[in-house]
């Protein structure tokens, strides 16, 4: 955590212009049948090789990121990687589930990815590819990390839903999975905390964080103390902050810093 803390401070202090280029590009699902609006944001150089995969939170849209916290863009232009922020839809918490329309598991999965390395000069594998977001975004990111091992190497979460079960009346949960009362196995199935055992043993590198003063705070101090329990090497950052776009636009320099370290070493390993 020193070594990230330090290299956030380096590059605090550089100077770097705002050239980032930022698309916004129509995706077409098949399996949603209908288009989804991503924004994609490339370094000056436009020869970024390695990825990641930005979600927003609930209520949110694939313009958040960049609309929100601006300071993306120079993030960007410093590490020299893409950052691709899907439309996650009003509350899909990233899941597949029964109806037609909210299928982004495999969205992301199977059709955006895809779609990001045919049509950007990114390099197709798993240790180019990293996954986080806020909110419900975070839980997202996690939740398909977990789930799809063989696409992700690295994954994060600032702010997360990391386990949904002490909230079942809120963010429309419930007219995606069922009552909780009635239906506790499926929501055990579709949160984070507990999909814990999914993940073998030095194959992801993860980075979590949260706001001491956030809602979810509590939840993510359970997920951090789970995974130190079951001996999964992660790293854990709690800043003072509430559930807001101030304690997010400070996060995204943190996130961006270690997916910056985990690429450097995938490259100095090659």
């Amino acid at each position: 955590m020193k070594k990230l803390i330090a290299l956030f401070a380096m590059f605090m202090g550089l100077y770097t212009s705002h050239a980032a280029k930022v698309d916004t590009v129509a995706v077409q699902s098949q399996r949603m049948k209908k288009q989804v609006k991503t924004v994609v944001i490339s370094p000056e150089n436009e020869q970024a090789k390695a990825v990641l995969y930005l979600l927003h939170g609930y209520s949110g849209n694939y313009s958040n990121w960049v609309q929100r916290a601006p300071r993306l863009k120079e993030l960007v232009d410093t590490y020299g990687f893409l950052v691709v922020c899907p439309d996650g839809g009003f509350d899909s918490w990233y899941w597949d589930t029964d109806r037609t329309e909210y299928q982004y598991e495999s969205f992301i999965t199977k059709e955006l990815l895809p779609y990001v390395e045919k049509n950007y000069h990114v390099t197709a594998s798993r240790s180019h590819r990293a996954i986080t977001g806020l909110s419900m975004g975070g839980h997202g990111a996690l939740y398909l990390a977990f789930r799809h091992q063989d696409l992700f190497a690295f994954a994060g979460s600032t702010s997360g839903g990391v386990d949904i079960r002490p909230f079942p009346n809120n963010w429309n949960m419930k007219q995606r999975l069922g009552a909780y009362h009635e239906h506790p196995a499926v929501w055990d199935e579709h949160t984070v905390i507990e999909l814990t055992h999914l993940i073998q043993p030095g194959n992801l590198q993860l980075f979590i964080d949260c706001g001491t003063e956030d809602f979810f705070f509590g939840v993510n101090n359970k997920l951090h103390e789970k995974l130190t329990y079951l001996n999964i090497p992660h790293h854990y950052l709690t800043m003072p902050g509430k559930h807001d776009w101030n304690y997010w636009s400070r996060s995204i320099d943190f996130q961006m810093a270690f997916f910056n370290q985990c690429f450097q070493q995938t490259n100095a390993v090659k």
